[in-house]
């Protein structure tokens, strides 16, 4: 199955004519015809599926027929994570949180990043280009960028809110604090960590400070242990 993507398609739409680069894959790389079937997500759950009523490479047109809901992922999962020195790291991290399932990313400067800039439109279409790869049909948000104290002061905590980091003290392994259908809020750090600063103050806001592992993980793969933990509780 290829599945196409596009946030203008509703339930209400009767046609829909792909954008130029999309209509030369399908016709030129993938050689569908007319009167074939072609399946777009409007990542707000909804399978379309459509017939071809005109093959031209430049403005593919589909007939649509009907439409199909699929349920999101049981939880909620939102990471507000540091962007990595390297951009193709976060991209990465982007792409497999995707695929594993998560709700919401936010990518946060923090006192010790090295990164305070993103490629937003960038990062926006490798998470479409995930969730369509991955057969999903709900599109995680990406935030804008924002300082470690914006995000403080205005993100209202989730039913479970965490922080993880690597300086010393008591913090609980993720995986016990876990509750299968919880709304899940971590903060991930940059490479050098969360400051001591940071760390008092989410621990202040209620925050819950935990461990991802024995081992001292790179940022991107902190990311991914902690969807892969969440994913699994729900299996």
């Amino acid at each position: 199955m290829q599945l196409f993507y596009s946030a203008s398609i509703s339930e209400d739409s009767d046609q829909y004519t792909f954008p130029r680069e999309e209509s030369k894959h399908i016709i030129r790389v993938l050689r569908k015809q007319i009167g074939d079937t072609v399946d777009i997500t409007n990542g707000k759950g909804f399978i379309f599926k459509g017939e071809i009523i005109d093959h031209n490479p430049n403005k593919c047109t589909i007939q649509l027929h009907s439409a199909t809901f699929k349920e999101p992922i049981p939880y909620r999962l939102h990471i507000a994570i540091a962007p990595t020195k390297l951009n193709d790291r976060f991209e990465w991290f982007l792409e497999k949180a995707t695929e594993i399932g998560i709700t919401e990313i936010t990518p946060i400067v923090c006192d010790h990043s090295e990164r305070k800039q993103i490629k937003e439109e960038r990062f926006k279409k490798i998470i479409q280009s995930a969730m369509k790869q991955s057969l999903q049909t709900h599109l995680p948000v990406l935030q804008p960028i924002t300082s470690f104290k914006d995000f403080m002061t205005s993100q209202p905590k989730a039913t479970l809110s965490c922080i993880a980091h690597c300086e010393e003290g008591i913090k609980h392994p993720l995986t016990k604090e876990l509750t299968a259908g919880k709304d899940v809020l971590i903060l991930i750090g940059p490479e050098g960590d969360f400051s001591p600063e940071e760390i008092k103050q989410a621990v202040t806001l209620g925050y819950k400070e935990i461990t991802l592992g024995n081992s001292r993980l790179r940022t991107e793969t902190a990311g991914i242990v902690a969807c892969h933990s969440i994913s699994f509780l729900q299996q």
